[in-house]
């Protein structure tokens, strides 16, 4: 995966709360945003369009442009959009589809973007990465991250619960890619970033110590602030390394061998549970198993319909899908008869010691 943009590093404004959406118009008035109010909305499906209305009588000059499938060739075909006339900023509202194209065609245009995120699937809400799907492939490409985030709980609070609940597995899983940095730190020499690494930190301990669910206001604040953090973290050290581990390896691998399984959070969840047991970290497992228990996401290939022949044959894959990685899986090198054997051990214990 090529290094990521660095440009701006960090938003010049969060905004995580209810009702937030209503001071959108004052932020893109920010002179550092837009300097004459012409923007380009971008929505997807969902609930962004019912935003964009909202929005826009307050703004003065703004086209809306619906987008669709999170493809490259979407993002190509926005960016064409935005070359018709002269844009301040491209305002990317909705999902994490919808979000990574509106990135990708800003990016590729020179425009500043604005997040206003419908959903906490992950941490694309703010992180240098765009992932679009080209030829049936999903790709990452290495993009500027959003000049502002707007996270309007009640919006939200609309979305459908499995894609927010998703996002708690791709926060708890930097405790992961944090263990596999720090693995190709004493094994390889690969520099660590401890800024970065304490951004991505920081929001997965949160995550996982809150007692709060989905239904929670501060809970759900919490997750918001967390995925920020872990796109904040890829920011600051031009690699999604911080947030990016054996873990996605595996999401990655699930992806591509057996489509359309399960959400990015669901799988990362998934692997980073996964790992952290082939690490032997008893203390983590317990408590990302507990975790993703209590939130009711995925923690055996059964529960996102694969079978453990199909779940052996990802991890192999793993590896190839970040050949530049190096993580417990690159490390331990199982064969397909030693992943077996681990997956076994693996799902007694959840059953034995995690409920």
């Amino acid at each position: 995966m090529p290094l990521l943009a660095r440009t701006v590093l960090t938003p010049l404004h969060i905004d995580v709360r209810r009702g937030a959406v209503a001071d959108l118009a004052a932020i893109l008035a920010d002179g550092r945003i837009s300097a004459g109010g012409d923007v380009a909305v971008v929505v997807g499906p969902g609930q962004g369009g019912q935003i964009a209305e909202l929005v826009r009588p307050s703004l003065r000059s703004a086209d809306v442009f619906t987008v669709a499938g999170g493809t490259l060739e979407a993002a190509d075909e926005l960016g064409g959009k935005l070359r018709a006339r002269s844009y301040d900023a491209v305002v990317g509202i909705g999902g994490g589809k919808t979000v990574d194209v509106a990135k990708y065609a800003a990016t590729r245009r020179g425009l500043p973007m604005v997040t206003v995120a419908t959903s906490l699937a992950n941490d694309g809400i703010a992180s240098p990465v765009a992932s679009l799907v080209s030829e049936g492939i999903k790709g990452s490409y290495g993009v500027h991250i959003p000049i502002a985030v707007i996270v309007d709980l009640d919006f939200v609070e609309s979305g459908p619960e499995r894609h927010n609940r998703a996002g708690i597995g791709d926060a708890i899983s930097n405790i992961s890619a944090l263990a596999d940095w720090e693995l190709a730190r004493q094994v390889r020499g690969e520099p660590v970033d401890g800024l970065a690494a304490s951004l991505a930190r920081m929001g997965a301990e949160a995550v996982l110590a809150h007692p709060g669910d989905m239904t929670d206001d501060a809970f759900v604040t919490v997750l918001a602030e967390a995925l920020i953090s872990s796109g904040l973290a890829m920011a600051v050290c031009g690699t999604s390394r911080p947030a990016s581990g054996g873990c996605h390896e595996i999401m990655h691998a699930v992806d591509a061998l057996y489509p359309d399984t399960a959400s990015h959070g669901e799988l990362a969840g998934l692997g980073a549970l996964f790992c952290t047991f082939l690490r032997g970290d008893e203390r983590r497992f317990r408590e990302m198993s507990a975790c993703l228990a209590r939130h009711g996401l995925p923690r055996l290939p059964a529960d996102v319909g694969l079978s453990d022949d199909q779940f052996v044959a990802a991890v192999q894959f793993a590896p190839s899908t970040r050949p530049d990685r190096y993580t417990i899986l690159e490390h331990l090198a199982m064969s397909p008869s030693e992943t077996r054997d681990r997956l076994a051990d693996y799902a007694g214990a959840i059953r034995d010691h995690c409920g």
